[in-house]
């Protein structure tokens, strides 16, 4: 019977030890969703690895040799986005879209991944949505 405390001891500390090594191996490949109000007002945002989501500005879109130039905004608020290599076929200006990279020194986000965000509603072209009856 005196053993048996000492087994369930030595069991959860292996046990916390595994989480802690788990825990530890996902932190580094967690990317976390914030705004580009929010990444722009945090001074130890650079260099965060970080998502941003927003809409696609309008007439921001350009091509600078290898990399695609636009401004991703939400809720007012803007940041310059810089991406290497092509978008998306779908990724259009006015449309939303979701970057992953990080944010330089200089204020320009720098993604490595864009995706283009949908809608929730899917349909053929020129079909009448179910709410426009």
């Amino acid at each position: 019977m005196i053993r048996r405390p000492g087994r369930l001891a030595l069991a959860g500390v292996l046990v916390a030890a595994g989480a802690l090594v788990v825990a530890g191996a996902l932190e580094d490949t967690l990317t976390y969703y914030r705004t580009p109000a929010e990444i722009l007002s945090d001074p130890d945002a650079a260099g965060e690895r970080v998502r941003i989501g927003g809409d696609v500005v309008p007439g921001s879109l350009r091509r600078d040799g290898e990399t695609v130039v636009f401004r991703l905004a939400e809720a007012g608020h803007e940041i310059v986005v810089h991406q290497r290599g092509a978008p998306p076929d779908t990724f259009r200006e006015g449309e939303g879209a979701v970057v992953e990279g990080r944010l330089s020194p200089d204020g320009v986000f720098r993604a490595d991944h864009v995706e283009v965000r949908h809608g929730n509603e899917y349909g053929p072209t020129g079909a009448e949505s179910p709410d426009a009856r």
